[in-house]
């Protein structure tokens, strides 16, 4: 008996130790968990048993425990039973992790959206493809590459890659996913998300409603050192503005993502510690910011809302795709965009063809020059909200390539000297997969 005791003592000890050394993470663990959660099963379909097991099974999330309602459309977790945090879906607008002020009763505007089936094959309809054979590629190595991705080292997943996809000249090459996935599965692409926000500038610079060049209209910048900070600067993130892009700890982005209700405002509340222009730094904050701008170019919250899937989105049949939102209903640019593997490609496509989808332009083709054009002080890696290879980082591939990339290694590549798109989905990033290697196998397939 007290043997039993001294055992529980002991544990109850280690316990307090535990939620004091981290009691002023918990809201970040708990939100994290509970946010993740609620998407993955309210917005992907997946279960709270896979969820557990998978996404929210690494430290220090995995000592949330969460508790799904399927009645209300929410998850919660809490940590040793300490701040429990609840994030519940909106229908439209996706999971928000919410405070003790929101009315979950408030019914919010929801985007419309469109779905016409159109009688012709994959990208450009909903029929599958016609089987077809190219005498320049080499298969082999196609398949190499895609064994690659999903190969076990040691019986160990390293990898733990989830989708890979690979199209030629808009054929589907190679196809193939993880157990518990298929080509239906919404995807959460994390930092995508800012690739869909530039496009959405690159669809309004089109359209004529908007210049890039323009100085950035926020009116708490107007009497200060920031008010030479442009749209441009934004987008390439060179602004100047102070931010710590910390996941490891409380810093600008995880108190943005986890505690704000307005996450546009994070960014604009920080000062310049350089100059525009001159000063490149990945910012997530910059990205929220460049939606709240967005949001301030339409009459009302309604046509905010719209706009991307009216006139981008689901123009060329992204109809999976779903932008979450924040408290405030901001689209949350930075993070939360969720949408199945083919969507995705076809993201990548109407980018390889310059804003064509299919007879129809949705931004102008001088719009992938400019995104392209390497930001300074980023070694040739970014552009305006596009990671580049123009600099070499990845060596073995071709330096046109570039890339939507999100965390744990989700991304869409377009190589335009291959007529290539190549999207990978996963839970590791280059951690557990040398890109390099991968993207040079198939790259190289192609003569």
């Amino acid at each position: 008996m007290k043997k039993a005791l001294k055992i529980s003592l002991v544990i109850i000890a280690i316990l307090a130790i535990v939620v004091a050394f981290n009691y002023s993470r918990l809201n970040i663990i708990s939100g994290y968990s509970a946010k993740n959660m609620s998407s993955s099963v309210f917005v992907a379909g997946r279960t709270a048993e896979f969820t557990d097991k998978t996404d929210n099974n690494f430290g220090p999330v995995n000592i949330a425990v969460d508790v799904v309602n399927e009645a209300t459309k929410s998850a919660s977790a809490s940590v040793y039973g300490f701040m429990e945090r609840t994030a519940v879906y909106r229908k439209g607008l996706g999971s928000v992790l919410i405070d003790d002020e929101y009315d979950v009763s408030k019914e919010t505007p929801i985007p419309y959206r469109t779905n016409i089936a159109r009688m012709s094959s994959y990208p450009y309809g909903n029929m599958e493809q016609k089987d077809t054979t190219f005498s320049n590629v080499d298969y082999d190595k196609i398949n190499n590459a895609v064994n690659y991705a999903f190969a076990k080292e040691n019986g160990e997943d390293l990898k733990k890659t989830r989708a890979v996809l690979i199209i030629y000249k808009d054929q589907i090459l190679a196809e193939q996913y993880a157990d518990g996935f298929n080509k239906d599965s919404r995807i959460l692409g994390w930092s995508m998300t800012k690739s869909l926000i530039s496009t959405m500038y690159g669809v309004l610079q089109y359209q004529g409603k908007l210049n890039v060049w323009d100085k950035a209209p926020i009116e708490a910048w107007k009497s200060d050192e920031r008010n030479a900070i442009t749209i441009h600067n934004l987008l390439q993130m060179n602004s100047g503005l102070e931010w710590e892009e910390d996941y490891g700890k409380i810093s600008d982005v995880t108190k943005m993502l986890f505690l704000e209700k307005d996450m546009t405002k994070s960014q604009v509340e920080k000062p310049l510690v350089g100059k525009p222009n001159e000063t490149w730094y990945y910012s997530s904050g910059t990205s929220n910011l460049l939606s709240g701008i967005l949001r301030k170019q339409f009459k009302n919250h309604q046509e905010y809302l719209d706009f991307p899937y009216v006139n981008f989105i689901d123009k060329i049949g992204m109809h999976s795709m779903l932008i979450e939102a924040d408290m405030e209903g901001n689209y949350v640019g930075s993070s939360y965009s969720w949408a199945n593997t083919r969507d995705w490609a076809k993201f990548g496509l109407l980018y390889l063809h310059r804003g064509n989808w299919n007879g129809t332009q949705i931004f102008d083709d001088s719009w992938v020059d400019y995104i392209t054009k390497p930001t300074p002080t980023s070694d040739a890696r970014y552009g305006a909200h596009f990671w580049l290879n123009a600099g070499g980082f990845h060596p073995d591939v071709p330096k046109d390539m570039y890339s939507a990339n999100g965390y744990q290694g989700q991304r869409v590549y377009i190589i335009p000297s291959k007529d290539l798109v190549v999207v990978r989905f996963g839970l590791a990033g280059s951690d557990g997969i040398d890109f390099n290697k991968f993207l040079s196998e198939i790259s190289s397939a192609i003569e």
